[in-house]
Parts: structure tokens; C-alpha cells; sequence
């Protein structure tokens, strides 16, 4: 069956009908804080359930045990803390208890109950959820450029922003009415912020062998510079599914969510998001969410040991190459030839490939998705 949402029940705080009009009407009325695009994404990830069950953003206590136990205080595993930093004269004034609408370019995004103000360590919050202090890692970098308070509260969405991407996002309460039509009793997830090599394309199949179907989830949200562009990841898929997979047992729906490059916090965390879409079985890569060399190569497998109630199933599935004896993809489990045969496929050397606009090798890529990715005049992030 499809698992129950993180804490039991899918999180609902979009306001719709009367209750909606009216608030917008009183909106101009009471105090308001802007808010970044990426503090955005998150409000409208909690609106929509993806963040069950958090129902607003971190009050203090949970904050610290989140950051210190890597769970909420009632015990629920949850790794990276969802917060909302402001500056002391944005909210001079204002008081616990108060009321206050979130502005995004002059837009209300949504009304918050402002339930708790307090300080926060920035270097502490670095330390604990991305393991290094270094202002060279891009999550730690963002940490730092944040506000000097947080304040924790819960939410109702007001307007919901427009994407471009908007028609590819699917939100929790989709993917499950989805699958329970498809019949799928168990969805393995596959978390990318990558165009597809032939080495995704064989851990989803090997994943694929004892599911009933795939949801291919790339993340559409803030990407560090280098990373391929969200238009350029659908646009590959979709090349690689058409030609390379059966009809009917792959969902690629885009996650409107923030990317941490966190390494084993952040493969927790995907894993409970994608619990909430309805997914039995989440595919956790070699590094997964990691950048640079700031995470040994398994820590985020590892890291799962301490969460046996985390309520999905993980699936360390091994890093594949193309073996030339074997004469086609394989892992060091299955696969009894040295080195000498094995051609590890390098996402660096890809995008080397790609960017002098060559089409890599079939052993690396698929022929048709290299082909769709040259399309773009400039598929990468700037």
C-alpha cells in the first residue's frame, strides 16, 4: 500500500473560497516582511505537504533538535531544519502572537502567526547540517548571507507564485491519487538535479525490476551554478523515457523544492519528502546530495542506520560503469573484471563533452538524450 504522509496525515494549508478573499482584503491592513524566492519555495512546499508534517516554519525547540538529534521534538526523524530569517527592523514592532503577511515582489505569498523570534549561530547551523564551516560550499554560503533572527509560526498560502515549469510540478496530493489509479503499490523515487547518463538509466532499471513503477523527480529550485537547467533535465527524460523505457511505468514530475548539497542529511530528507508523495522506495546515490569532497563517498547510505522509523525503504543501489568484457553496464557486485575493463562514467567529463558540443560516448549516454541536451543554445546554470 502507499505509505501513510510522514506523521500520518498530508499537510493542507492552502487557503481557497471566503476565508481566502477575506483575508486578502485585509492584507494591505497588516504588517508585512518580504521574503526571498527560495523562503517561497518553502512556504508553498509546507502549504502543499511536502514538508509534512511541519504546518509553518521551526519554532526554537524544534529547531535545536533538529539541528542537535536530527528529529522534531515529538521524535519524528527530520533533518534540515525549515526556517525563515529576518532582519530586527523588518519586524520592529512586532510581537509574538501577531499576525503578518509574506510578500514576494509586492505579491502576499501568504499570512503567518509570528509564534516565536529568537537568535540563531549561523556557524553552529553549518556545522551541524553541512559538516565543514567552509564558505566555499554553496549551502554553507547561502547560510551565511541569511538574517540574524528566525521567527517560527505556522502559514496559510495566499497566492500560489507562477513557474515556468509550473505544468511539470506535481504536488503530494497528485502523485498519490496518481498511483492509486495506476494501481502501483510500490514507487521507487529517483531524486536528480542532473540530466540522465546511461549510469542513472541502470539504477532505475535495476530499481525498476521489483516495482511497480518509477517516479523520476528532478528538483526545480535553486541549483548552484554549473548545475544543468531545469528545462534541459525534462527535455532529456523525456528522450531517454520515450525510447529507452516500457509505456506506462515512469511518472517524471518536477519538485518545486530547495536544493542544500547537505550530502547524508539531505538524502534523509529527500527520502521523508518523497514519502510524502506516496513512494515505498527511494534510490539513495553514491554522495547523494553532496558536492565537492566534503562527504565521504557512502556516508549518506550509512547515515540511514539511525532512522529505522524513517517509514520508506532506501535502496543503495551501486555506482554502475560500462564493462567492456561484460560488454555493457554493470557494479562491483555483479561484475568480476578488473578495472582494466571498467569505464566509470564521470558527470565532470559529461559536461566537459557537452559544453564543446560533442556527443559522448554511447557507453556513457544515450545517443538520443545527447542529442536533446545539445538543442539548448545553453543548458547550464550561470
Amino acid at each position: 500500500m502507499i505509505p501513510r504522509p510522514h506523521g500520518g496525515r498530508l499537510i493542507n494549508k492552502i487557503l481557497t473560497g471566503k476565508k481566502r478573499e477575506i483575508l486578502l482584503s485585509e492584507a494591505s491592513e497588516l504588517p508585512s516582511i518580504s521574503i526571498s524566492f527560495e523562503r517561497v519555495i518553502d512556504v508553498m512546499d509546507i502549504a502543499h505537504g511536502v514538508f509534512s508534517p511541519l504546518e509553518g516554519f521551526l519554532f526554537q525547540e524544534d529547531y535545536i533538535n533538529v539541528l542537535y538529534d536530527m528529529r522534531l521534538t515529538n521524535d519524528l526523524p527530520w533533518t534540515i531544519p525549515i526556517v525563515l530569517d529576518v532582519d530586527p527592523e523588518e519586524i520592529s514592532g512586532l510581537k509574538e502572537g501577531d499576525d503578518i503577511i509574506l510578500r514576494y515582489n509586492e505579491e502576499p505569498i501568504a499570512i503567518m502567526k509570528i509564534e516565536e523570534i529568537y537568535g540563531w549561530d549561523k556557524k553552529e547551523y553549518a556545522r551541524q547540517v553541512y559538516k565543514t564551516t567552509d564558505p566555499n560550499h554553496p549551502g554553507v554560503s547561502k547560510t551565511y548571507n541569511r538574517k540574524e533572527l528566525l521567527i517560527g509560526g505556522t502559514i496559510d498560502l495566499l497566492n500560489e507564485i507562477k513557474h515556468p515549469l509550473e505544468n511539470r510540478i506535481l504536488w503530494p496530493i497528485e502523485t498519490r491519487v496518481l498511483f492509486k489509479e495506476k494501481k502501483w503499490r510500490t514507487i521507487v523515487a529517483f531524486q536528480t538535479r542532473n540530466v540522465p547518463h546511461r549510469g542513472h538509466e541502470y539504477v532505475q532499471k535495476a530499481a525498476l525490476t521489483f516495482a511497480d513503477g518509477l517516479l523520476i523527480h528532478p528538483l526545480v529550485g535553486w541549483k548552484k551554478p554549473g548545475d544543468y537547467r531545469d528545462e534541459v533535465i525534462f527535455a532529456a527524460y523525456e528522450a531517454l523515457i520515450k525510447h529507452y523505457y516500457p509505456k506506462n511505468v515512469v511518472v517524471l514530475a518536477g519538485l518545486l523544492m530547495n536544493m542544500n548539497y547537505a550530502g547524508p542529511r539531505e538524502a534523509i530528507h529527500h527520502a521523508i519528502v518523497r514519502k510524502n508523495f506516496g513512494a515505498t522506495h527511494f534510490i539513495v546515490g553514491r554522495d547523494h546530495a553532496g558536492v565537492g569532497d566534503y562527504y565521504g563517498p557512502y556516508e549518506a547510505w550509512e547515515i540511514f542506520d539511525e532512522f529505522p522509523d524513517l517509514g520508506i525503504t532506501p535502496l543503495f543501489i551501486r555506482e554502475a560503469f560500462y564493462c567492456r568484457k561484460c560488454g555493457g553496464m554493470a557494479n562491483e557486485k555483479i561484475c568480476p573484471h578488473g578495472d582494466e575493463y571498467r569505464i566509470k562514467i564521470s558527470g565532470t567529463k559529461l559536461r566537459k563533452m557537452i559544453m564543446e558540443g560533442k556527443i559522448p560516448p554511447e557507453y556513457m549516454m544515450r545517443p538520443e538524450v545527447a542529442e536533446t541536451i545539445l538543442k539548448f543554445k545553453d543548458p547550464f546554470v550561470h
